[in-house]
C-alpha cells in the first residue's frame, strides 16, 4: 500500500510510539486529541478514536484501533471516524485490529480499557448538543450487565426498570444503592460493585453511604425498606419477557461478500477457504454479530475506506445494531477470524514486510518527529529466572505400578527416561510452609505409569487439604523452577520400573537402561551450579553439537568433549557433573576438531552434527482466559488486560504462557469441577484456542487460590491479602468497599522480592551453599548455613572425587563465644543454632564458595580425612560454633502425654514407637531431652515459624 503525506493526518503524527492509550474526538470532521485527564469520559453525541498500543516480550508494538459511536452523534461523523480509523492504522504501518463500537454494544476489549466501566454524558460537541452543566445532583438507575467487564446503561427510574435478572445502581444525593436481582450470579454482584465504587468516588468524591440490597429481602431490612421507599414503596417484580434486543444470531449463515468499486458482491463457496481471499482485493465477512472487514496488503488506502464504508452500510438499521465490525489486514487476521473458515493454513505466503512501516517513519522523520515506536525494537534479552525460594526441602519418588517408590536423597536427582517421577517441594512462603507437588514424565515411558503418577500425587495434594500447587512436567520440556529446585540433574535411558521392563519385553525391543561399565554419551547443559543437566543421549556422533559440552565414557575410559561454540562455563560444568557420573576417574579432554581416533571409534565414527543451542519453547506475553468446563466440553472467555480482581473466587482461569499453562483454581469452585483441573489444562492446549501451536507436553500447573506461588503471581500486580481473603467474591469486595478500599486482614507483608543477578537464578540471599564437591553418596544437605555446608564438606571421601576437579576450600571457623554446658549439649545446640543462623543470615558471595577450574583453584587447601565416626567429628567441629538461640528457662510439658526416648521417636530408629503421632514426633520428648537436642525450650521452639520448626525437626530426624 502506498503511503503519502496527504494519507496522515497531522492530528496522528507520532501516534503509537509507546504503549499506553491515545484517544481523539471528531471536532469539524477531523480528529483532535483528547487530553489524559479526560479518558474515559465519553459524550452521547460524539464520535471518537481510541488507539491501544502494547509492548510484547519481542520487543514489537502492536496496535488495537476501536472507534466509538455515541447514539447521538451523527451519520457524519461516524462516518469520518470509520476513515480516520483506517488513515491511522496506514501510519502506523498498516497492521492493527480496527473495531467499530456502538454505545450501549460495546466489546469485551474495549471496556477492559476503562475499567471499571464507563458511563456515557449526555451532549456533544461537534453535534451541535450542548454539555451538560453542572447542577444539583440528579437521582439516576444504572442497570449491569457483564460478569467479567461491565455494560453500564442509565434506564428510566421506575419499578418497571428492575427485573430479577440484573443488577441495579440507584445513585441518590445522600446514598448509593446496589440492587441485586435474584437471578444474577455472585460474580456479576462483584463486578457491579467495582461501578459503584467508581460512581461514589466520580460524583460524591468517595463521601457517600452505600447499601446493598438483596431481591426478595422485605420491609423487614431497613436499608431495603429504604430503597423500596424511593420507589413509592415495595411491590413484587414482574417477569422479564423476551424483546427484540435477545434476538440470537447463532444460526445467523456466515456470508464471504467481495467489495469492488464500493459495491460488495456475495462469494459462490461450496466451504469458506483461505485461498478465496485474494490478497489485490477486500473482502468483508458477515458472521451476524460480527462483519469482518479483509484487506488485502496489495489494496489501495481508498479500497479500504471502501470496504469499511461498504460494512458500514451493511449493519445500518436497528436489527444489526449489536454487530461489530472489526477490520483486519492480511497476515495479520485476528484468532476468531480464522477459526470461521473451514481450513487456514499454519503459514501464509504473504510476504509481510517493514516497508510501509519504514516509509511512514521516513516521513515523519523529516518533520522532525522521533519514529522509533514505529519500527521493531530489539527484544528484552531476560535469563530465565525460577521465581521461587530454593532453599526448600525436596522429596523424590519413582512410581512403579501403583506404588511410588521413596528415593534416597543421593538418588532424587537422578531420573531414568523410562520411568515417571513425584517430587514434593516444600519451602518457606510468605507467612507459612508452602508445597509443590509435581509429576514428571520420561520420554519412554508407558501410559499406564503415567496415570499412576497423576493419581498419586493428587492424594499427596489432598493430604495437603489441595493447598499445594502441582505441576505436570515432560521431558525435555522441563521449566526453570524445575532445574532450580534439583539444582542438579541426570537423565538416563531406559528404566528402573515394572511398566518400563514390561513394554521392553511385550514390544520385544532393546533394552536401554544406562549401565556403568558400557558406553554412555551425556550432554551437559544449563546456566549455572543451581541449574545443570547431564542428559544421556544416544552414543553416535550425530547426538554432538557444537553448542555444548559432553561426556563420553566406556567402562574406566573418560573423555571430555568441548564444541567449538561452548564456553569456559560450560566446561566448568561438565567438571561438576563429572563428580556425579564418573566421580573416581580421570578424564581425558578433547575439543572439537582436534578429537583423538579412540573417541571417534566409540562413538562408531564420524558423522555430521548440527551446532545450534537446542532451545525450549519461548514464554510469551500472558493471557488470560476464564473457563467453563461442562460434559467434557470446554469455553473459555479471553479476560484482556486483566488484574488480579479479575480472578473470580467461584471459578476457574486459564493463564496462558505458551510454554507454561497456569489452571487458577478459587476457593469456592466446588470439589467435583476442582478435581478437573488437570483435564481442564490438557483440554485447553488440545484446543488450541488462539492458534499458536502449543505443545501436548507444554507444563501444565494447578494454583490454587491463596497458596499462588511466586512464579504466578508474577505476572499480576499481586496482593496477597486479597487471595487470603474467605467468602464469595461479592462479600469479600463488600468488605472491602466498606472499609475504605482496604482489606481487613492482618496478615504480615510478603517478603521483599528476590532480585536475580549474575548467571545464578537463585537469589544470593538464599542460595543453597555448593562449597561442598557433589559425590553420589553425598545426602544433598537444603538449607544449611553456610558454616554448616563448609565442615559437611570435609566428611567427603577424598578417594571418590573426579580428579580434575580441585578439592573444595573449607574457611576456619573461630567461635565468638561458647555457652557453658556439657559437651553434648553445646555440640547439639550450635549446629540447631547454625542451622537457624543459615535461615536468616546471607550466605557469602557465591565466588568464595563454589570451586572453579583447576587453574583458578589450584592452590586450594584440601579437606581434612574422614574420622572413622563421621557423628562424632561433626559434634566436635560444631562446638566450635556460637549459640545464638535465646532460650527461656520455662518449661512447656504436654500434660497427659507418654515420654519416650529421642532414640526410639527418630525416624531412623531401629526400634521405632509406633502408636505416636507422627507428624509431631518431639512432643513426646522430656523437657530435658527436649532442651539437649532443639538447643532450646518447648515453648521458644513453637514460637518458631512453622517451616523453620519443620527444618529443626528434619535435621535431628524427627520429621
Amino acid at each position: 500500500m502506498a503511503v503519502s503525506m496527504r494519507d496522515l493526518d497531522p492530528a496522528f503524527t507520532g501516534a503509537g510510539q509507546k504503549a499506553g492509550l491515545e484517544i481523539w474526538r471528531i471536532e469539524n470532521f477531523r480528529p483532535a486529541p483528547v487530553p489524559k485527564s479526560s479518558y474515559g469520559n465519553f459524550f452521547m453525541g460524539d464520535s471518537y478514536v481510541i488507539l491501544k498500543t502494547t509492548a510484547s516480550k519481542s520487543g514489537a508494538l502492536r496496535h488495537d484501533i476501536h472507534y466509538w459511536l455515541g447514539k447521538d452523534t451523527s451519520q457524519d461523523e461516524a462516518g469520518t471516524a470509520a476513515v480516520k480509523t483506517v488513515e491511522l492504522d496506514a501510519a502506523l504501518g498498516g497492521r492493527a485490529v480496527q473495531y467499530r463500537e456502538v454505545q450501549g454494544h460495546e466489546t469485551a476489549k474495549f471496556l477492559s480499557n476503562f475499567k471499571p466501566c464507563i458511563i456515557p454524558q449526555e451532549g456533544g460537541v461537534a453535534s451541535g448538543f450542548k454539555r451538560a452543566e453542572a447542577e444539583e445532583h440528579k437521582t439516576r438507575l444504572f442497570v449491569c450487565k457483564g460478569k467479567h467487564v461491565v455494560h453500564v446503561k442509565e434506564v428510566p427510574f421506575a419499578r418497571s426498570s428492575l427485573s430479577h435478572d440484573d443488577i441495579f445502581i440507584l445513585d441518590t444525593q445522600s446514598k448509593i444503592f446496589q440492587f441485586n436481582g435474584s437471578n444474577s450470579s455472585i460474580q456479576e454482584r462483584a463486578k457491579a460493585l467495582e461501578v459503584l465504587q467508581y460512581i461514589k468516588d466520580t460524583y460524591h468524591d468517595g463521601k457517600c453511604e452505600i447499601a446493598s440490597i438483596e431481591d426478595g429481602k422485605l420491609m423487614a431490612d431497613a436499608e431495603s425498606g429504604e430503597f423500596w421507599g424511593l420507589f413509592g414503596g415495595f411491590a413484587p417484580l414482574p417477569r422479564k419477557t423476551a424483546t427484540n434486543e435477545d434476538k440470537c444470531f447463532d444460526s445467523y449463515p456466515t456470508k464471504l461478500l467481495c467489495v469492488e468499486k464500493g459495491k460488495a458482491e456475495p462469494v459462490e463457496a461450496d466451504s469458506l477457504m483461505r485461498d478465496l481471499l485474494d490478497t489485490n482485493k477486500c473482502y468483508l465477512l458477515d458472521c451476524g454479530l460480527e462483519m469482518f472487514v479483509w484487506m488485502g496488503r496489495n489494496t489501495s488506502l481508498d479500497e479500504r475506506r471502501s470496504a469499511s464504508g461498504a460494512a458500514e452500510e451493511l449493519v445500518r438499521g436497528p436489527d444489526r445494531s449489536k454487530c461489530h465490525i472489526i477490520r483486519v489486514i492480511e497476515g495479520f487476521e485476528t484468532v476468531m477470524f480464522r477459526s470461521k473458515f473451514d481450513s487456514w493454513p499454519q503459514t501464509t505466503d504473504v510476504a509481510v514486510s517493514e516497508d510501509g512501516r519504514g516509509k511512514v517513519a521516513a516521513l515523519l522523520k523529516r518533520q522532525g518527529v522521533d519514529v522509533k515506536g514505529l519500527l521493531k525494537a530489539d527484544p528484552v534479552k531476560e535469563e530465565p529466572q525460577p521465581y521461587i525460594d530454593c532453599t526448600g526441602n525436596l522429596q523424590v519418588w519413582r512410581v512403579n505400578g501403583q506404588e511410588k517408590i521413596l528415593l534416597p536423597p543421593s538418588d532424587q536427582s537422578k531420573f531414568y527416561s523410562g520411568d515417571c517421577y513425584i517430587f514434593h517441594y516444600s519451602y518457606p512462603g510468605e507467612d507459612k510452609e508452602e508445597h509443590l507437588i509435581g509429576t514428571w514424565f520420561g520420554k519412554q515411558s508407558v501410559e499406564e505409569e503415567r496415570a499412576s503418577a497423576i493419581s498419586l500425587a493428587s492424594k499427596v495434594v489432598e493430604s495437603l487439604k489441595f493447598l499445594a500447587a502441582q505441576a505436570r512436567i515432560y521431558e525435555g520440556s522441563e521449566p526453570i523452577q524445575f532445574y532450580s529446585i534439583f539444582q542438579s540433574i541426570i537423565v538416563l535411558k531406559g528404566g528402573l520400573s515394572d511398566g518400563y521392563k514390561n513394554y521392553v519385553a511385550e514390544k520385544q525391543v532393546p533394552d536401554e537402561t544406562y549401565q556403568e561399565d558400557g558406553v554412555a554419551l551425556f550432554r551437559v547443559q544449563g546456566t549455572g551450579p543451581d541449574n545443570m543437566q547431564a542428559i544421556q543421549v544416544d552414543a553416535v556422533a550425530s547426538s554432538l553439537n557444537s553448542s555444548y559440552c559432553y561426556i563420553l565414557h566406556s567402562g574406566s575410559t573418560v573423555f571430555t568433549w568441548s564444541g567449538g561454540l561452548a564456553n569456559s562455563d560450560d566446561q566448568e560444568l561438565v567438571e561438576r557433573q563429572l563428580d556425579l557420573i564418573k566421580p573416581n576417574l580421570q578424564s581425558k579432554t578433547q575439543k572439537e576438531n582436534v578429537e583423538s581416533e579412540q573417541f571417534w571409534d566409540l562413538l562408531g565414527g564420524k558423522s555430521e552434527y548440527p551446532s545450534q543451542k537446542i532451545v525450549r519453547s519461548a514464554e510469551s506475553d500472558p493471557r488470560l482466559f476464564s473457563c467453563t468446563f461442562s460434559n467434557g466440553n470446554l469455553k473459555v472467555v479471553e479476560i484482556y488486560n486483566f488484574t488480579q480482581d479479575d480472578l473470580m473466587t467461584e471459578d476457574i482461569f486459564i493463564l496462558d504462557c505458551h510454554s507454561d499453562i497456569f489452571v487458577w483454581v478459587g476457593q469456592q469452585v466446588n470439589s467435583k469441577d476442582r478435581m478437573h483441573a488437570l483435564t481442564i489444562g490438557e483440554k485447553f492446549i488440545e484446543h488450541d484456542f488462539l492458534m499458536e501451536k502449543l505443545s501436548r507436553e507444554a507444563s501444565i500447573y494447578i494454583v490454587m487460590e491463596g497458596s499462588e506461588p511466586p512464579f504466578f503471581t508474577r505476572f499480576f500486580s499481586w496482593d496477597s491479602a486479597k487471595s487470603s481473603m474467605h467468602g464469595n467474591s461479592f462479600q469479600r469486595k463488600l468488605t472491602i468497599l466498606k472499609n475504605g478500599g482496604t482489606p481487613t486482614l492482618n496478615k504480615p507483608k510478603r517478603r521483599a522480592p528476590v532480585s536475580y543477578g549474575g548467571r545464578s537464578s537463585v537469589p544470593e540471599k538464599s542460595q543453597r551453599s555448593r562449597s561442598m564437591s557433589f559425590s553420589p553418596d553425598r545426602v544433598r544437605v537444603r538449607g544449611r548455613s553456610p558454616a554448616f555446608n563448609a565442615l559437611a564438606a570435609t566428611f567427603e571421601n577424598a578417594n571418590a572425587r573426579n580428579l580434575s576437579t580441585p578439592p573444595p576450600m573449607v574457611r576456619k571457623l573461630y567461635p565468638k563465644s561458647v555457652t557453658p554446658d556439657s559437651s553434648k549439649l553445646a555440640s547439639k545446640s550450635s549446629a540447631i543454632a547454625s542451622l537457624t543462623a543459615g535461615f536468616e543470615k546471607p550466605g557469602p558471595a557465591r565466588e568464595s564458595n563454589i570451586p572453579r577450574s583447576p587453574k583458578m583453584n589450584s592452590g586450594a587447601p584440601k579437606p581434612k580425612p574422614e574420622t572413622n565416626n563421621k557423628e562424632n567429628s561433626m559434634t566436635t567441629r560444631l562446638e566450635t560454633l556460637t549459640i545464638e538461640e535465646d532460650v527461656k528457662e520455662g518449661e512447656a510439658e504436654d500434660e497427659g502425654l507418654p515420654v519416650y526416648p529421642y532414640e526410639h521417636l527418630k525416624t531412623t530408629s531401629s526400634d521405632p514407637i509406633t502408636d505416636i503421632d507422627v507428624t509431631k514426633r518431639e512432643i513426646y520428648l522430656s523437657s530435658e531431652e527436649f532442651r539437649e537436642n532443639f538447643g532450646m525450650a518447648k515453648d521458644a521452639f513453637y514460637k518458631l515459624p512453622k517451616w523453620k520448626q519443620n527444618k529443626l525437626k528434619m535435621a535431628l530426624y524427627l520429621f
